[in-house]
């Protein structure tokens, strides 16, 4: 299931790209941007800014939409048809998060952009999400790009269990690993996950021969320190084949859509890090003999 296509990206792998963002991630970054990417299941997102009250989804789903004193409120767990919700919406106040499409209706849209892949040494780029979590169409899907030679790069946590990794290897051109923390403890406070997991994997991962590129959610409260940073940079650069860091400053842009899923943020009043910050973690970075860059 995916949530978005987006295109002519210029971030996120080499050249223009076209991003799939897949739906379903086991980890539950306390920071995550895209919160609609988390649940492997079909979601309401829920605008009140932008409604109208036309009634058009209370009429189509009078038992999951209700109007009450005045006000919409979606009854997410009685979720039964999301189809029937998808377009009734003219304002798009409320929208459904999850789409499956098949193996060959996403090559198509991704073919479309072939063009600006050759112009540009580009390709597609499958983020999230978490695509190695995703079930065996991901791989069918990687076979069909792999005869189309279309260049393709994977954003993953590699929080998964191994076998879908593997399944995987000789697909994929380049792998853009998110390493948020080596410390077991915090990253299973801010995440909920097993570092020891991710670690091993990258290990794995490296021991394959596959191209990877480290990439480094810089987080207040979570790893935005110089020791911690060093210690992230130190076990990257000791991994043999990694060539190179990205740092991705936190930003606060997705807390509207958390609203929109009737949840709370909790990071709501964490500053944004900007550029400047992440100096002293480039020079470190670059000292080891990594190659660097903020952002994708």
């Amino acid at each position: 299931m995916i949530f978005n296509i987006q295109r002519y990206s210029t971030h996120d792998g080499e050249g223009i790209r076209t991003i799939i963002f897949y739906k379903g991630c086991p980890l539950r970054c306390k920071w995550c941007s895209n919160p609609e990417s988390q649940s492997f299941t079909h979601e309401i997102l829920y605008n009140e800014r932008l409604c109208r009250k036309l009634g058009d989804c209370v009429r189509t789903a009078p038992g999951t939409i209700k109007e009450i004193s005045g006000k919409l409120n979606p009854d997410r767990g009685t979720l039964k048809n999301p189809e029937s919700l998808r377009n009734v919406c003219m304002t798009k106040a409320l929208t459904i998060a999850g789409e499956n499409k098949s193996v060959p209706r996403l090559v198509h849209e991704i073919e479309k952009d072939i063009p600006f892949y050759r112009q540009s040494n580009g390709g597609v780029t499958l983020s999230g999400g978490e695509p190695l979590a995703q079930d065996e169409d991901l791989r069918v899907l990687l076979k069909e790009l792999k005869k189309t030679k279309i260049n393709v790069s994977v954003e993953t946590s590699l929080h998964v269990d191994w076998k879908k990794i593997s399944r995987c290897l000789g697909y994929i051109d380049v792998f853009l690993v998110d390493l948020k923390h080596i410390d077991p403890e915090k990253f299973r406070e801010f995440t909920s996950g097993n570092a020891t997991l991710v670690l091993k994997n990258l290990e794995k991962l490296a021991g394959s021969g596959e191209q990877i590129i480290i990439r480094i959610p810089v987080i207040p409260d979570f790893n935005h320190s110089a020791a911690e940073m060093h210690e992230i940079i130190d076990y990257a650069a000791a991994i043999n084949g990694i060539r190179e860091v990205h740092f991705i400053p936190y930003h606060k842009l997705g807390i509207e859509k958390y609203q929109m899923l009737g949840r709370s943020y909790e990071f709501g009043n964490s500053p944004s890090v900007e550029h400047p910050e992440l100096k002293g973690y480039i020079e470190y970075a670059q000292s080891k003999g990594l190659k660097t860059r903020i952002g994708g």
